[in-house]
């Protein structure tokens, strides 16, 4: 079979270890931590499902190497906890039975114990160690590390790397970026020591040369060394590309794979982490830099997934492997489908940071587009059902295309009906914004895996009683969705106005001064894109925040982008639409008027009742899934529609 993309399909070889494609799983931290710090029973399978979505190496993260300068409630490694070694040996082995490399990415918090602690507060009380004395900007002090501390952790890490050797990884990262230790010491704007771990560039390389000499000595020769880096730190005050070359040059003499990241934790979250708003591969540039300093090969990250754009990094030689993380908890086949030229296939990444949001928030894993993320304990495959039945699902949303595509998985005979002439429900308005078209792709690829699942799809066809009548489902999903609120204001229904869900039809109404009214998620993504077109725009919230029903990650720079781009009025409540713009009473009791050519009606969405009460007596069996049973996000959607159909 001629491939696509035959330089992302192709094998390299890094130390000893041969590695079947260009396509790395990134370092991402497991589903579950036991009380004991060891590996839960719901990780091996977090990690072993992008093994078997044909991933060349797959990354667990993070293993803290000296718990007691790094007290975070993370993974450990050691003999003195029962089970320990075991669990660690469980999850390689998880790996490694799918053709996939295992490695472990080897850590130390330093400045930033407890990052990842759902307890917030209990951070303040964790020891915070670094190379100097200082206090972070979120007011936490920084204890600077004596060197007999330094030399135990530099031991810690070589006695780590033995264990995962020992418990069967056959390649280990050390982290030496993101502001994480290593990082810390390297960089300029943390690192003011006066010893010989400080001042010269020389001695700022010396604890990065110690921790990867005491990993080497540790490992023997042949086994893969990776180094993650930060390319530049991208915050005043911390080295830039250059020096981030001149890193990579120093220290490849000791390692094999030198993985080229972007950014620091405190200063540049969304540099390291691309949101939506940012082009794919943005951080690429870093990789291909240093990758003309070293002769070791050289990985590239950020927000990459699209095969093509992948093939071109590999082929044109600005990296030799390319790391997904987000892209391939969306979709773990990814790599399957490259290597078999089903590219029209994948789901891709909507970069929307539930994933993200989840760990900190819950302490679990989730994602958007893919329910099993976290949950592969629970089983990786759809199982065929014992009996197969006749399904109907009402509504082409992304809920109700989810549930036919997992019930035609399972065997059944299925039916979609769609009222309107296209599916994707509320995932079609996303077009018209180019920083969320990936959730309008997501609508199109569900729908090609519907044809290819031989679902049948009638469109133009609403679900009625008659209907349902006719066609006599054993079972029946309800995803009618929502409708848009538009509230009884005076002039509402006037031409300036737009309906946020019909913008995609309707871009050419929109002037150059708009009014957002609504300042929940929709209206301040809507508000943003309308600024970024060039527009003057005024977004109007009844309340006294915005974007109430963004997740934790999402929403620093989503705000970022409204202060940037929008005008904001809080508490205020419209009144009436005038040709001038939106008349409103502020929190005063005034009435004002905030000025635009435009209006656009971004208040929300309401559960379509009417149409679940008309249906739910159609079928012997009836789940009501997405909007119309709660007016929610795709995430909700997504996860309701799978497991209505795995209930069937």
């Amino acid at each position: 079979m001629e491939q696509k993309y035959p330089h992302l399909c192709s094998p390299i070889t890094i130390g000893r270890v041969n590695f079947r494609n260009r396509m790395f799983s990134a370092p991402m931290g497991g589903t579950d931590i036991t009380a004991d710090c060891c590996v839960g029973p719901r990780t091996p399978g977090f990690y072993e499902l992008r093994a078997k979505g044909g991933a060349a190496a797959v990354t667990a993260s993070e293993l803290v190497v000296h718990p007691e300068t790094d007290a975070s409630h993370m993974f450990h490694l050691d003999l003195k906890t029962p089970g320990n070694l075991a669990s660690w040996t469980f999850l390689a082995d998880a790996v490694a039975r799918h053709g996939a490399v295992p490695s472990v990415e080897l850590s130390h918090s330093g400045q930033y114990a407890g990052t990842y602690l759902v307890d917030k507060d209990k951070k303040k009380g964790l020891a915070q160690f670094g190379p100097s004395d200082w206090v972070r900007p979120d007011g936490i002090p920084v204890k600077a590390l004596a060197e007999e501390q330094i030399a135990d952790i530099v031991k810690a890490y070589g006695e780590t790397a033995a264990l995962c050797k020992r418990a069967g990884f056959q390649m280990v990262m050390v982290h030496a970026g993101h502001g994480w230790l290593v990082n810390q010491f390297l960089s300029p704007a943390f690192n003011h020591r006066a010893d010989g771990y400080g001042g010269s560039f020389e001695n700022r390389l010396r604890f990065a040369r110690e921790v990867l000499q005491s990993v080497r000595d540790a490992v023997g020769p042949g086994f893969p060394i990776e180094l993650r880096m930060s390319g530049a730190e991208l915050f005043e005050g911390g080295y830039d590309l250059a020096e981030g070359c001149e890193i990579a040059h120093a220290l490849e003499d000791l390692v094999d794979l030198i993985h080229a990241s972007a950014g620091s934790y405190q200063f540049g979250f969304f540099r390291t982490h691309l949101p939506m708003f940012a082009p794919h591969g943005d951080n690429v540039h870093l990789a291909a830099e240093i990758k003309k300093h070293v002769s070791k090969p050289v990985a590239a990250i950020g927000g990459l997934n699209d095969p093509a754009q992948m093939e071109e990094i590999i082929a044109s030689g600005k990296a030799d492997v390319v790391y997904m993380a987000r892209a391939l908890l969306a979709d773990p086949e990814l790599p399957n489908k490259v290597m078999a030229n089903r590219e029209d296939e994948i789901v891709r990444c909507l970069r929307c940071f539930t994933c993200m949001a989840e760990r900190p928030t819950t302490g679990t894993r989730r994602c958007t587009v893919n329910p099993l993320i976290g949950r592969e304990v629970e089983g990786m495959e759809v199982r065929p059902a014992a009996v197969k039945k006749n399904v109907v699902v009402a509504g082409g949303g992304v809920g109700g295309m989810k549930a036919a595509l997992t019930a035609a998985q399972r065997g059944h005979s299925v039916i979609l009906l769609e009222k309107t002439g296209e599916l994707g429900g509320i995932l079609k308005s996303e077009q018209a914004l180019p920083f969320k078209y990936e959730m309008y792709q997501l609508g199109l690829t569900l729908a090609r895996q519907l044809e290819l699942a031989g679902v049948e799809v009638r469109l133009n066809t609403e679900a009625t009683p008659e209907l349902l009548h006719e066609l006599a489902p054993e079972a029946l999903i309800l995803a009618v969705g929502s409708s848009p609120i538009v509230p009884p204001l005076p002039g509402i229904d006037g031409d300036n106005v737009v309906i946020v869900n019909n913008y995609y039809l309707e871009k050419e109404k929109v002037g150059d001064s708009v009014v957002v009214l609504g300042g929940g998620l929709a209206g301040c993504e809507c508000a943003v894109h309308l600024g970024m077109e060039g527009k003057a725009v005024h977004l109007v919230e009844m309340r006294d925040s915005l974007a109430v029903d963004c997740n934790i990650r999402h929403r620093p720079i989503l705000m970022e982008k409204v202060d940037r781009y929008a005008t904001v009025h809080l508490e205020h409540a419209g009144l009436r639409v005038t040709p001038e713009g939106l008349v409103c009473r502020d929190k005063e009791g005034r009435e004002v008027l905030i000025p635009g050519r435009t209006v656009v009606c971004a208040v929300g969405q309401r559960s379509n009742r009417d149409a679940v009460m008309a249906l739910r007596a159609c079928a012997p069996w009836v789940r009501e899934i997405g909007d119309c049973n709660r007016v929610s996000n795709i995430t909700n959607a997504v996860y309701q529609g799978y497991h209505a159909a795995l209930d069937i």
